[in-house]
């Protein structure tokens, strides 16, 4: 009897819980970390050469893998009705339309398979695999009659060798062999210590068949592909120079006879020649590049060629911005490129006599976690491009344009975004305090910002230093803003896309006078009234986190800062980065060894002792850019002067992808924020 009634007690009470229980609270208003998992953008856009179709790549991120999932979605311009295409459980990628239009090339892999090259038949919807790869192809190129597909792909050779290792007796379980280098680039960032072999161009029947290779030798060969208009010819890029691991920055235009494999350099400038691509006619040739001067920064810029190489003319000379991705009209009588200008990455058109025409603004790269310039796009036969394009509080979307008129086709974050308050982005003018000179900067407000209010701010400082922030959406700056910090934003002297001499002003000097720049972008933000001058932080990553522990070196007047993936002691840096023979050369004056008092002044650990910020240090485990090895000089220095420091350290992270992860992008917004959170003041 007890023990029935305390079963209808316990029936009861559950029945009673029931009844008054809560209702679900309603999802967060703001944008949250576990958000980054819905996070979607588009990227390769390709449209058919008629115009009426296009085919993007559509990154999503998988919540149980951890990481980005592409896969190829096809939509009509005309009516923005989408329909993906099946296939590819590990992600498919590279789409490329045939000339007529009724076939589409792409890359895609099975789980835990190497990506192989298939080939859809637009009309039947049927799907083939033209060849069984040992490696993942790249540089995917119809032949203009479209028998034939171009890629690119790596083939191994014999490393070197030194010393006779024992032989292994049957079943024995010794160590590893000796891992033997003798190759001058030898590792890369993403990649880690690299395989012996080069990348060589590869020619396949667009109907399957046996894959032919047609560049050979000790040097890497491919890059961007391009068919001459008879199929009778391939234009590419490449450095066969008998120094070329030492001058990385140069590289000349080939032809190649694809019936005999007669190799024809086109072009013999000291530089970059890069990009080519023949004209419809098969008369002239269009390919961006600049004269190497050792510098950190040139303009990269768009020229015409004869197809046998003569009669070289610049197009741009009076546009003082850098070009890139030249792609012929469908008529041949001018070119578009993208660039970038004031932190706003742009399309126009170019004709032959060098008159330009602003085609699109707005474009949007796929890296979301940081606010940099970029983006891409194609053009059909009848003129219509098709590019990313973004917002602030866009992630990049999929938009056409023609005549003038841009359409956007995707809204591809819209049902996350919906009902929920991002942070507002603002253009915030600054003159240097150094010597007045313009720097462009940018302000966000918290979601549900009240101006009468003091708030914390945050600096967040891009890397490079040749590169640019601009309008565009960033993950982790709206992080940040959610969590109730003013951040900003800016494009100190030595930022792309305001100019050779705006950049070139930190060659020799870095860093420099960025710092007062950046200063400068705290004032302006500070003088707006709603910024809390007591409760300044400052982060950034690479070039970003080199001016943090710069910044600290330098004035006490932040509260606490995090450098993720710095430079800390440019001496070791440039030893252990992965292309250390560009650094070495193009961004001092001198070697190590020659000037170790200049590269001492322009080290941050130089300064460490003058530090009294607390400073978290932020590197990925595997970053072969920003070794982990600068961040752990910066850390034990800290260590050392008993100033308050963490080092993070994020695994299986290289320098490009140390936030591409969501888990770990989250991890570390918590983090960065936990940290100043430490130390902010009520």
């Amino acid at each position: 009897m007890a023990r029935r009634g305390l079963i209808i007690g316990c029936m009861l009470a559950l029945a009673g819980g029931a009844a008054v229980a809560k209702p679900a609270e309603a999802p967060p208003r703001t944008f949250q970390p576990i958000d980054l998992f819905s996070l979607q953008v588009a990227t390769d856009p390709q449209v058919r050469p008629d115009g009426g179709q296009i085919a993007y790549v559509r990154e999503a991120y998988d919540i149980m893998s951890d990481r980005a999932r592409p896969s190829i979605w096809l939509v009509d311009p005309a009516t923005g009705a989408q329909t993906p295409v099946a296939g590819g459980a590990g992600g498919q990628a590279s789409p490329r339309w045939s000339p007529d239009g009724k076939r589409l090339a792409y890359v895609a892999s099975g789980e835990g398979e190497k990506p192989q090259l298939y080939v859809r038949w637009m009309a039947t919807g049927e799907t083939a695999r033209l060849a069984t790869l040992p490696e993942s192809p790249g540089g995917l190129t119809w032949s203009p009659d479209g028998r034939s597909i171009a890629f690119t792909s790596f083939v191994p050779d014999e490393a070197v060798k030194i010393g006779t290792p024992l032989a292994k007796p049957e079943g024995a379980k010794w160590a590893e062999p000796l891992q033997v280098i003798g190759a001058v680039t030898y590792r890369a960032d993403d990649a880690g210590y690299l395989r012996s072999g080069y990348r060589q161009i590869f020619i396949i029947p667009a109907d399957g068949g046996a894959p032919r290779q047609v560049t050979f030798g000790a040097h890497n060969n491919g890059g961007r592909i391009s068919w001459t208009p008879d199929s009778r010819s391939i234009l590419f890029s490449a450095n066969h120079d008998d120094n070329w691991a030492l001058e990385p920055q140069i590289s000349q235009v080939f032809r190649l006879t694809v019936a005999d494999g007669t190799l024809t350099q086109l072009t013999h400038r000291v530089g970059p020649n890069q990009e080519p691509v023949a004209s419809p006619d098969g008369r002239s040739i269009a390919y961006v590049g600049y004269d190497e001067r050792h510098r950190g920064y040139e303009n990269s810029k768009l020229y015409v060629m004869d197809a046998d190489g003569g009669h070289v003319r610049s197009l741009t000379d009076n546009l003082d911005r850098s070009v890139v991705d030249p792609h012929w009209s469908g008529d041949g009588r001018s070119l578009y490129v993208g660039y970038d200008d004031h932190g706003l990455s742009k399309l126009a058109r170019v004709s032959l006599d060098g008159r330009m025409t602003p085609i699109a603004a707005g474009m949007n790269g796929a890296e979301l976690d940081r606010p940099y310039t970029g983006g891409e796009y194609s053009v059909s036969n009848t003129g219509l491009v098709a590019f990313t394009q973004g917002a602030p509080d866009e992630p990049g979307d999929l938009a056409v344009t023609y005549g003038g008129s841009v359409t956007r086709l995707t809204r591809l974050n819209d049902s996350l975004f919906y009902g929920k308050t991002l942070a507002k982005v603002e253009a915030m003018p600054v003159k240097s305090s150094f010597d007045g000179k313009a720097i462009d900067a940018w302000i966000m407000t918290p979601p549900n910002f009240d101006p009468s209010k003091k708030y914390p701010l945050i600096l967040e400082i891009h890397g490079g230093p040749f590169a640019a922030y601009g309008p565009v959406f960033a993950s982790e700056l709206q992080l940040y803003a959610a969590a109730g910090y003013v951040v900003v934003y800016g494009n100190p002297r030595g930022s792309t896309s305001y100019g050779f001499d705006f950049a070139d002003t930190i060659n020799d000097n870095y860093p420099s006078h960025d710092y007062d720049d950046l200063m400068s972008v705290v004032d302006t933000a500070i003088g707006k009234g709603f910024v809390d001058p007591n409760n300044l932080f400052v982060t950034g990553g690479s070039g970003g986190g080199l001016l943090t522990a710069w910044i600290v070196g330098n004035t006490g007047r932040f509260k606490a800062a995090v450098a993720q993936k710095p430079v800390i002691n440019w001496t070791s840096e440039v030893l252990t980065v992965d292309f250390y023979v560009d650094q070495a050369v193009n961004w001092f004056a001198k070697l190590p060894w020659e000037d170790n008092a200049e590269y001492w002044r322009r080290s941050p650990l130089s300064r460490v002792g003058n530090v009294t910020t607390p400073t978290m240090v932020m590197v990925g485990a595997e970053d072969r850019r920003t070794p982990g090895s600068e961040a752990e000089q910066f850390y034990q220095a800290l260590q050392l002067r008993k100033v308050p420091t963490l080092l993070v350290r994020v695994p299986g992270a290289s320098h490009h992808a140390l936030a591409e992860r969501p888990s770990q992008e989250a991890a570390e917004a918590s983090a960065i924020l936990a940290w100043f959170e430490r130390y902010k003041t009520p």
